[in-house]
């Protein structure tokens, strides 16, 4: 275990504690390679766990019931990122780099397709293009539901705002600011009702208020007071 890196104290079994803390080591250097703005970066992979721990942990009190694999749930979260198409570097095979790392670290294949699976079908834009695949996956794969409610729950509230005027300044050079606010209407205000846990979805509640009231002030301070001929 490579103690110059820390690792997230999360409730992952003790026989998968040395490849987690080895995914660990590795998405810190993947989401610390130039071109990685800090709307997407290592920070934000530890706030999703951060947020994963949270859900799982209320998600468990609630249903008791439901079985999860802990590890698959947290690898998953670690690894949601990679493979992003939005940073790719040409000819970078984004399609099996999941389950590739996590091979290359010693996990099992029926692991690693696991966690390969959950990862595609994480993002808003997979779920938007094809919501029947996301259903089909949470039949197969419940933990998807918590991370990716984790994943959007870092996309509304106070950080989000933060990130999405982050990505904004990273990616839409010479764009007014006012573009992110574009994205709250297209995307972000949409979140809440996507959740698929009942603690995300009370938490989305709590952070797209935080959305709304701050668009309200933004608009009323960017707008002029004067009319352009």
């Amino acid at each position: 275990m490579d103690s110059s890196i820390p690792t997230p104290v999360v409730p992952v079994p003790a026989h998968h504690q040395p490849l987690f803390s080895s995914v660990n080591k590795f998405v810190k250097e993947y989401m610390s390679q130039p071109g990685h703005d800090n709307s997407h970066d290592y920070h934000h992979i530890l706030r999703v766990v951060s947020n994963t721990n949270i859900l799982l942990s209320a998600e468990q009190h609630l249903h008791s019931q439901t079985s999860l694999d802990v590890s698959a749930l947290f690898l998953a979260a670690l690894l949601h990122d990679v493979g992003d198409r939005k940073y790719a570097k040409p000819g970078e095979d984004v399609e099996k780099q999941v389950s590739k790392a996590l091979l290359e670290r010693g996990a099992d294949q029926e692991l690693a397709v696991k966690v390969q699976t959950i990862v595609k079908h994480v993002s808003y834009s997979n779920e938007a293009k094809n919501p029947d695949s996301v259903t089909e996956v949470l039949g197969k794969h419940p933990e998807l539901a918590i991370v990716q409610d984790a994943d959007r729950l870092d996309a509304i509230g106070a950080v989000g705002v933060a990130r999405c005027f982050a990505y904004g300044g990273a990616k839409s050079e010479g764009q007014p600011m006012s573009i992110a606010i574009d994205h709250f209407t297209e995307k972000l205000y949409k979140l809440q009702g996507m959740m698929k846990t009942s603690t995300g979805r009370k938490m989305a509640e709590d952070r797209t208020q935080v959305l709304i009231e701050f668009a309200t002030h933004f608009n009323a301070e960017y707008k002029l007071s004067f009319t352009m001929e």
